[in-house]
């Protein structure tokens, strides 16, 4: 019987993570966390920060806004509290496009399996 992959959605994800994502510092990590408001992780017993998929599409917002576009903090909160539903909106749409390519390539690859039984 072949292996087959399971899709694991991790409902939680660490500073540590995040960082890595994003190839920043933690500390630049817990500095947003400050700034904006919309990032507001979930703290364990031991006061660790556990960041949800909802935050890491935030930090992507911010980070496209700060270090991307070039934007100033103050210019980022401003554009976040003016566009908050087309951001919202804007994310949502590149995600659902991620999660059809994802869904094709998983069918492309399930059919190469077959093929490759096959012969």
């Amino acid at each position: 019987m072949p292996y087959k992959e399971t899709d694991i959605v991790k409902l939680f994800y660490s500073i540590g993570e995040v960082a890595e994502m994003f190839d920043v510092n933690a500390s630049l990590i817990r500095f947003w966390e400050k700034e904006f408001d919309i990032i507001k992780p979930k703290k364990n017993k031991k006061g660790n920060r556990l960041f949800t998929p909802e935050d890491i599409d935030n930090f992507k917002v911010i980070y496209n806004l700060v270090k991307e576009q070039g934007l100033t903090l103050d210019g980022a909160k401003k554009y976040l509290k003016d566009n908050k539903k087309a951001v919202k909106h804007e994310f949502k749409t590149e995600k659902d496009q991620f999660s059809e390519i994802e869904t094709k390539l998983r069918r492309i690859k399930s059919k190469l399996a077959d093929l490759r039984s096959k012969l």
